[in-house]
């Protein structure tokens, strides 16, 4: 996990991940460390909250609010070799608590995990940054891993939705998959059929296998979504994202069959 210097708008950060030297889950496992909090509004932590900073030559910024925050993506997770340093807010990291590192959320904010391919969630107080890994969204405590059941398979796909408060807009409804219901990686959204064809081919030319296009009716008239799968594990989401990458296409969406956003 990367730890953030406190004050700096800029900071070179180690890395961390589970399947590091020395990471791993603990020698003895005295269960989930209870705690006083309980989910609702924060004030901002004085640490880990810059405007951005950098790891490894690449910027993250990070976003002013989580409002309206939700991406399906990976989990990893981390463990005991960073058990006890401090977390880039600048609290304590305790494996056995149920919270989490982001790269981009503020510092702290309460997230639902769901694990989508067996349906288990959970809340967790995101209070760290990271994971700093092509292709993963968000870090899991040891605790907050075993309770998704993720803690040997080391990754998962998941949806995170952040929990709002104190809100007088109505919540949308969500929208995690029922476990084993089949998810796709969308590549792009166009208003025109021509542009979509186009990326087919350059996928095609990539040996992006299984893609295709799903066509919709929006009240701006029909988008063309160029989606790849359906996707049924972590490993296949990694194989064709390194293919994706080749050719430039970093942007990618995790959804199912029935997401009907045009982005």
């Amino acid at each position: 996990m990367k730890r953030l210097a406190p004050l700096l708008v800029v900071a070179t950060l180690a890395g961390c991940s589970t399947f590091e030297a020395g990471d791993g889950p603990p020698r003895s496992d005295p269960g989930v460390t209870p705690s006083s909090r309980v989910p609702g509004p924060e004030p901002l932590s004085r640490y880990g909250n810059p405007r951005f900073y950098e790891v490894a030559g690449q910027r993250y910024y990070v976003s002013d609010t989580a409002e309206d925050y939700r991406e399906r993506g990976v989990a990893s997770w981390y463990g005991r070799k960073f058990h006890g340093r401090r977390t880039s807010s600048g609290e304590v990291y305790d494996m056995h608590a149920m919270t989490a590192a982001h790269k981009s959320l503020p510092l702290p904010t309460w997230v639902r995990v769901t694990h989508l391919g067996n349906g288990r969630s959970i809340v967790v107080r995101v209070n760290d940054r990271g994971p700093f890994v092509d292709n993963r969204i968000i870090d899991l405590s040891y605790a907050a891993a075993t309770a998704l059941d993720m803690v040997d398979a080391g990754t998962a796909l998941v949806e995170v939705e952040a929990l709002e408060f104190d809100t007088p807009k109505p919540k949308s409804p969500t929208t995690a998959s029922t476990p084993g219901e089949p998810l796709f990686m969308q590549v792009g959204a166009f208003a025109q059929r021509g542009n979509a064809e186009r990326r087919l081919r350059q996928l095609a030319d990539a040996g992006v296998e299984d893609a295709f296009l799903a066509q919709a009716e929006t009240d701006n008239g029909a988008v063309f979504r160029v989606r790849v799968g359906p996707i049924g594990d972590v490993a296949s989401f990694d194989r064709i994202s390194g293919l994706l990458a080749g050719i430039g296409i970093r942007d990618i969406r995790l959804v199912d069959a029935t997401t009907a956003s045009p982005q």
